[in-house]
């Protein structure tokens, strides 16, 4: 199967084929970030498809919404097309609104190392192109320090031999995606599985991650 930087990969265009031909999304209005309550935090994440970013951070304990977006771009309210051409230089990113008494921002890191390939630039598993590179966006100088420590353990321990080629940068503005990419493991679950499998990212994050990689 070949896939070409700038353009969303074979697996993924089939699985919204497939959903389109089900009569489904019946537009393509954009989401709404989640209201923030007093005491909450964000976390900015790109790890490839968006789609696959949700579930981790969903089930972690502590998260209050997560949020699938674009961000690190030039162009205001980007559209998925555009973005999935290539051409705006943004990112698909999970915006993760979530408890700091009840979940620590390292362990939100720890979430997402163990659910990316960071060996590689401007791709993840069957994606290619910029707007699937990977990226930890901090918000504040306490989550760059956090950042930074946690990518220099995980240089130190990983157990493969690749380096670790993730950026660390400042966040800027996040373009919530359109509603129909929100959930859209709960709200397509057999077309998620097809796309996640066909586009190897469990099998790769074994192979990374050994027993550490998600089940």
């Amino acid at each position: 199967m070949a896939f070409f930087p700038g353009f969303t990969s074979t697996v993924r265009a089939m699985a919204l084929a497939l959903v389109a031909l089900a009569g489904w999304p019946a537009s393509a209005q954009m989401a709404k970030l989640p209201a923030a309550p007093p005491g909450s935090a964000v976390a900015t994440f790109a790890g490839g498809c968006f789609w696959c970013m949700e579930p981790p951070f969903d089930k972690q304990q502590g998260v209050i919404a997560t949020t699938s977006g674009y961000i690190g771009g030039t162009k205001a309210s980007p559209t998925y097309e555009e973005v999935s051409s290539g051409g705006t230089g943004h990112a698909e990113a999970v915006q993760v609104l979530y408890d700091p008494k009840k979940v620590s921002y390292e362990k939100l890191l720890d979430i997402f190392w163990h659910n990316i390939d960071p060996t590689v630039t401007n791709r993840q598993f069957c994606d290619v192109g910029s707007q699937y590179r990977t990226g930890i966006f901090v918000h504040n100088d306490e989550q760059q320090k956090a950042a930074e420590l946690s990518k220099a353990a995980i240089e130190k321990g990983k157990p493969f031999k690749e380096a670790i080629v993730t950026p660390i940068a400042a966040a800027t503005q996040f373009w919530p995606a359109e509603e129909y990419h929100q959930d859209f493991y709960k709200k397509n679950p057999v077309r998620y599985t097809y796309y996640r499998t066909g586009c190897g990212r469990d099998a790769r994050l074994k192979q990374l991650w050994g027993s550490a990689a998600p089940h």
